[in-house]
């Protein structure tokens, strides 16, 4: 597919509405919008988190995922089959997984922080959170592999902030305050 991108300056937007994949105008703070800039939010995140990680083809692939998953959400009539595969979902896991392996046993909350690298991880997986809880509010039949992989990619950016910090050995612990 090629695309061209010669205007950013359209002045479409300057009254509060944007538009669709499909052509439809909606207002900027339409549910819908608040969703996709979320996981927009997200991608930019994990482009910061790359520069502090050693695994950037993982991340990369993510990055691809979620715009593919920005597609699906501009176009509310595209199926959500059309641009997301069980594929991803099944290797984000196995990549969950194989981290998850190599850590202590949590005996504690883990806070966020440690490393530059398991901060960055740690702000991914909160926006991933919210991402999530935007398209909730969503489209519930057509979007639910969407939230099953967000939700999941959640548990991703915990489970390497903690390999980032050398698989949990300098995690900062939740400790009760008397």
């Amino acid at each position: 597919m090629s695309l061209r991108l010669d205007r950013i300056v359209t002045r479409g937007g300057d009254k509060g509405m944007t538009s669709l994949g499909d052509g439809d105008r909606v207002r900027k703070d339409d549910p819908l919008i608040e969703a996709m800039g979320t996981v927009d939010e997200l991608n930019a995140t994990i482009g910061l988190l790359r520069l502090h990680c050693a695994k950037c083809d993982d991340l990369a692939r993510i990055q691809h995922i979620l715009f593919d998953l920005g597609a699906v959400l501009c176009i509310p009539e595209r199926q959500v089959a059309d641009s997301f595969a069980e594929s991803d979902l099944i290797w984000i896991e196995t990549m969950l997984g194989n981290m998850r392996e190599r850590q202590a046993r949590l005996r504690s909350f883990v806070l966020p922080g440690g490393s530059a690298g398991a901060s960055w991880a740690h702000m991914a997986r909160t926006i991933a959170r919210r991402a999530e809880r935007r398209v909730v509010t969503l489209d519930q039949t057509r979007l639910a592999p969407v939230v099953v992989f967000l939700n999941r990619l959640s548990d991703y950016f915990f489970v390497l902030a903690r390999h980032l910090n050398d698989d949990g050995r300098d995690d900062i612990l939740w400790q009760r305050r008397s």
